[in-house]
């Protein structure tokens, strides 16, 4: 299994290609400027892309999901159902807020829930629900790597804004300390915007969701 890591867009969203053994490659955000990253590298590696897994609705996230599932006709999006508001209906509204307007919402083809383990080839992969930034939000787990994707939910050092519409704060701190922080110390954080962490630094020091 491999995993490239792109920063990319006008706000610098994290997004990550994974490309397992023996499975279509499977990706983790497609925020702008995905689409031409992903083509590259799956074109450089004879792969096909079989998932896009979206860790919650906004358009920063989401800004070329639509052209990616379009071209990839075999790929999939896997997004929480609390979050089809963001991604198949107000997607373009979210983004219009924040002055771009050409944002295409995608169509949810594979809903994710709380628990559940997906498997591609030979990465597994277990999908948390973990609202709190907003409806939906989803983080992803790669135990055998000890990764946690996990959005905009938990940033080093910080977490993310909670004043968007379906934003919590409570919903926010009871997600990390539930289901991040029930992780080993050692994981290590990926979030959707800045520097890695790990789950012992956010957890001794975080000046949020600290202990």
């Amino acid at each position: 299994m491999q995993i490239f890591h792109y920063e990319l867009g006008p706000i610098g969203v994290n997004c990550f290609l994974i490309l397992p053994e023996n499975s279509g490659a499977v990706l983790i955000d497609a925020p702008e400027g995905s689409f031409d990253a992903v083509k590259d590298a799956l074109k450089a590696q004879n792969k096909d892309l079989a998932a896009v897994l979206l860790t919650h609705g906004h358009w920063d996230h989401i800004w070329d999901a639509k052209k990616i599932r379009d071209y990839f006709f075999n790929s999939k999006i896997y997004a929480h159902p609390d979050g089809r508001k963001f991604i198949e209906e107000q997607g373009a509204q979210s983004a219009y807020m924040f002055g771009e307007s050409n944002l295409e919402s995608v169509k949810i083809d594979c809903p994710l829930f709380d628990g559940q383990f997906l498997q591609f080839g030979d990465c597994k992969i277990k999908a948390l629900h973990t609202p709190g930034h907003c409806a939906g939000s989803m983080s992803f787990i790669i135990e055998e790597k000890k990764l946690a994707f996990v959005g905009d939910l938990l940033f080093a050092q910080s977490v993310g804004r909670t004043d968007l519409p379906t934003g919590s704060f409570a919903d926010l701190e009871k997600s990390v300390r539930n289901k991040i922080y029930t992780l080993p110390d050692d994981f290590e954080i990926l979030p959707g915007h800045g520097e890695f962490t790990t789950v012992a630094a956010e957890r001794r020091s975080n000046p949020y969701v600290g202990e």
